[in-house]
């Protein structure tokens, strides 16, 4: 249940009776009934196996998929899910992709694309078709453009390794340190990366979700979950 004693201005995300399900002969419930607040400048991780629903959740939360019922309340301004390069037109250079970006966020384009092109790293790859980039790329120019434009909450899904180790390093500094002070919802298998950054933690299992708010309990449970 959602705690009443939370002052209502701190809160950034507020979730309730959030249900999703496939429908059919046999019906397949991926989480049944959610709830759960999500502070300002707090992190919270989401644990569970694979197919447990995750990444779902975080689509959902992202806006770039559909719930089945229930409500999802933001309070503050997302991000959408880094980590998903499904928000792309593919037949779109990835420069025309920016500039789409520019106009649905109200940003400046050259200056957003000056930003993208400083820290994606693609060069005269921008003019080329998303759809021929490989995923690392994409990953790159997501990455770039979540950066570029500022969120007050990051949705993170499972952060894919781009790049040499100097580029991994720049996307942590620019996410985890720069921005250290914002709201994050982070879905990751990487049992190191959730203790180091998070402070609270939701493990959804068998369409049932938990919240800790002790992470290393929390990722004890997990670590148990994924053995058995």
């Amino acid at each position: 249940m959602i705690s009443s004693d939370k002052p209502e201005e701190n809160i950034a995300l507020r979730v309730t009776s959030l249900e999703k399900f496939y429908p059919g002969a046999h019906k397949r419930i991926v989480f049944d009934k959610l709830n759960f607040d999500l502070l300002s400048s707090e992190r919270l991780a989401v644990l569970g196996r694979n197919g447990q629903g995750k990444s779902t959740l975080i689509k959902i939360l992202g806006g770039a998929l559909q719930q089945s019922s229930g409500a999802v309340d933001w309070r503050v301004k997302p991000s959408w899910p880094i980590g998903f390069g499904g928000g792309f037109q593919g037949s779109l250079s990835g420069l025309d992709n920016i500039r789409f970006l520019a106009r649905l966020y109200r940003q400046n384009f050259t200056v957003l694309r000056d930003r993208v092109d400083d820290f994606a790293e693609l060069g005269t790859k921008l003019l080329d078709p998303v759809k021929h980039y490989s995923s690392g790329m994409r990953a790159r120019l997501a990455f770039g453009l979540s950066l570029a434009i500022e969120f007050d909450c990051y949705l993170i899904d499972e952060l894919v390794a781009v790049g040499d180790a100097r580029f991994q390093q720049k996307c942590q500094d620019e996410l985890f340190e720069r921005r250290k002070e914002r709201t994050f919802l982070m879905a990751s298998h990487d049992v190191h990366l959730i203790g180091r950054l998070c402070d609270k933690a939701l493990i959804i299992e068998s369409g049932r979700a938990r919240m800790f708010s002790n992470v290393d309990e929390a990722l004890d449970i997990y670590s148990w979950l994924r053995s058995a």
